[in-house]
């Protein structure tokens, strides 16, 4: 994959730190790129909005898109989210009632410029792509068009805290840990002045760890229903071209917006991971991303005539003979079009007694071990070598496998599948996890979706109803949304667990399901054939900022072994105590040298482990060890974030050590804090 970079001109950009304020005084810290002549001639503004620190940890991946957009006739602007980065105020939650008022705020107050016309887009990836669609549901006057690209329009079927109704153990601990790493961070002292300690000080004794709120909602009630988009597709008046990647746990959403909202929208899903789609970034090809938001831009915020109106409504890659890999260069597979996603066909309906491996057994016990899921891979795909699922023939072999011959054509796949069958557990609690693979005639076996469901929400998201041990229930799984090409002589393996640690959080009651396969059907959405063909222009960018190796050099991880690194993704295992440890590093790759005068160094490390049979066991937790360093000041902070169990309760412990660095330069304590929360489990 190659990207072109453009050169900017420092005379043909602007840049400008500027000082948002609030309707309470509170002020947002942000960076606008403006055309050089926007004194003379207005243009529409473009805004980016997160909680990652406009001045280190995004700040490469800004200064591909913003620049590129104000030399194109945009005033782009990165705002930092209150309490987060430089900006003023408290962090409270994701997607507050507050961060939204704020974002409204902002939009407000770029419209007012002298430098805008009064037309506003609003741009973003998962976060930032997340709040531009909730925004967009609030329809403030100025907003036109969003571009939103690896997000959700639900924030409990959706997003990083349940899978399934099941609590996403992955990173319901691993993300809050994150997010308790961010929000413990300091604002540059360049940028708020010599006050910065004291500002940061009252940020560490406000914060507040987030797993225990998401915790406290175990059910699809009124605290998830807020910004979720789907409550309300009528409410999104501005233009919304929705992206995903196949590698992302997010790509659902480009379909269910196309389906839904009235306003008008386009799709495209590639093969991509949870990432901007012209990054050079495993799985490839990137695309020429933001030529393709210019065209969307210039028709919604300058009214240009740019073809986007007879675009198909969904432009979808298909992967095709993909072989078993935790990392893909370049996937083989095809670009597709679909005019109209509207009038796509029914899914067609596989009737699992079509299964080659079965004998004629009608019913399947499954009680899989409780390591099952170790080899599910990263939920957060970034384009690491360790982040997609290996071959799941071992996860196969802890799983109860149904086999569904291709056939002699080609079948290819466009959309979410669903397996609908009857289930019974042994308990009034259990978890029906599906996996889809591809299996070829040599083994190898192709992790392609999945699914699960928490039985005791079989009625519904928002419900707790206990199964009547014994009884059969007819239910139905949604898997997510797939593009993809099965190849004949192939197999499709239908594969059952009731374990999948670490995405899912296990019910304390090991009760073994039985799944019925009397009319069982596996639906499978088959996408038409022919359509327009597809085409990209080449990936291109603004040429990035340079950040320079990591400072301080980073010393080697041991595990043990001298001189031996500690791997991206380890997989430990006692035989004999049935003791399963998973240790991975997330790498998202922002330490480095920054060319502004900061010194930045961060290491995160996750640790899940479970005991087979041992309600008690399965742990979550994650480290963060982050350094800063200016020309006068210097900071550190290590924080440690850990879900485990009791009977009947989640156990959250969340623990920060800041320290600033003094005029001799020794380290002082800003501020340590502990947390310990304990959360009733209801049905999970």
């Amino acid at each position: 994959m190659t990207v072109r970079h453009v050169e900017v001109a420092a005379d043909s950009v602007l840049v400008r730190d500027l000082w948002i304020p609030m309707p309470d005084g509170v002020r947002l810290h942000a960076r606008a790129w403006l055309p050089a002549t926007v004194d003379q001639t207005p243009v529409p503004a473009l805004l980016e909005y997160l909680p990652y620190r406009l001045d280190d940890w995004t700040s490469v991946r800004d200064s591909e898109r913003h620049p590129y957009y104000a030399l194109h006739g945009y005033g782009s602007v990165r705002v930092d989210i209150r309490g987060t980065g430089s900006s003023d105020g408290q962090f409270d939650d994701e997607y507050s009632e507050q961060e939204l008022n704020d974002a409204e705020a902002v939009i407000g107050w770029l419209a007012e410029q002298s430098w805008c016309t009064g037309r506003v887009g609003m741009f973003g990836i998962s976060w930032g792509g997340f709040n531009a669609l909730q925004v967009a549901q609030r329809a403030p006057q100025a907003l036109r068009a969003i571009v939103t690209v690896c997000s959700s329009d639900d924030r409990y079927g959706c997003d990083v805290h349940y899978f399934g109704g099941a609590v996403l153990g992955i990173d319901m601990a691993a993300w809050s840990a994150t997010m308790f790493a961010f929000g413990a961070r300091p604002p540059r002292p360049e940028m708020v002045g010599e006050n910065w300690v004291a500002q940061w000080r009252d940020r560490l004794e406000n914060m507040a760890p987030l797993a225990p709120v998401w915790l406290s909602h175990q059910r699809r009630d009124d605290y998830w229903r807020r910004g979720s988009v789907c409550e309300d597709y009528a409410g999104v008046q501005a233009a919304v071209l929705a992206v995903g990647g196949w590698a992302d746990p997010y790509r659902g959403t480009v379909l269910r917006l196309l389906e839904n909202l009235t306003s008008p929208r386009k799709g495209i899903i590639g093969p991509w991971s949870h990432q901007y789609p012209d990054r050079d970034k495993a799985p490839g090809p990137a695309i020429g991303f933001l030529q393709e938001t210019l065209r969307w831009w210039d028709r919604w915020l300058k009214d240009e005539d740019t073809g986007v109106e007879s675009d198909p409504d969904l432009r979808a890659w298909i992967n095709q003979e993909i072989e078993p890999a935790t990392y893909r260069d370049a996937p083989s597979g095809r670009w597709l079009a679909v005019s109209d996603w509207t009038s796509t066909p029914v899914a067609q309906s596989w009737p699992l007694e079509r299964a080659q491996n079965l004998g004629g057994r009608t019913a399947l016990r499954v009680r899989s071990p409780w390591d099952t899921g170790q080899d599910a891979g990263r939920f957060f795909p970034f384009g690491n070598q360790g982040d997609l699922p290996p071959d799941q023939r071992a996860e196969d072999g802890r799983s109860v496998c149904i086999d569904l011959p291709v056939g002699a054509s080609p079948l290819v796949v466009l959309g979410c599948p669903t397996l609908r069958l009857r289930v019974a557990s042994d308990g009034p609690l259990g978890t029906l996890v599906v996996r889809l693979c591809e299996v070829t005639p040599e083994g190898a076996s192709t992790l392609i979706t999945r699914g699960a469901l928490n039985l005791a929400r079989r009625h519904g998201m928002d419900c707790s109803d206990p199964m009547e041990p014994g009884l059969a229930e007819e239910v139905a799984v949604p898997l997510v949304a797939i593009g993809h090409q099965f190849t004949p002589g192939n197999t499709i393996r239908v594969a059952l667990s009731n374990h999948y640690w670490p995405w899912i959080w296990p019910h304390e009651a090991d009760d073994a399901l039985t799944v019925h396969l009397d009319g069982a059907v596996l639906h499978l959405p088959e996408a038409a054939a022919g359509g327009p063909p597809v085409r990209f222009e080449s990936a291109e960018q603004a040429r990035p900022l340079t950040v320079t190796a990591p400072w301080p050099p980073a010393p080697v991880a041991q595990d043990g072994l001298e001189g031996r690194e500690v791997p991206e993704r380890q997989i430990w295992r006692d035989v004999v105590r049935g003791h399963t440890i998973i240790r991975v590093d997330p790498r998202y790759g922002s330490s480095g040298r920054y060319p502004y005068g900061l010194d930045y160094c961060e290491t995160a490390r996750e640790t899940y482990q479970v005991v087979e049979g041992d309600p008690l066991s399965p742990e979550a937790s994650s480290t963060w060890e982050v350094e800063f360093s200016g020309d006068t000041w210097g900071a550190r902070l290590k924080t440690l974030s850990r879900i485990s169990t009791e009977p009947g309760q989640f156990v959250v412990e969340n623990h920060v050590l800041a320290q600033h660095r003094g005029p001799d330069g020794g380290w002082i304590l800003a501020a340590e804090r502990s947390f310990i929360d304990r959360i009733p489990r209801r049905s999970v």
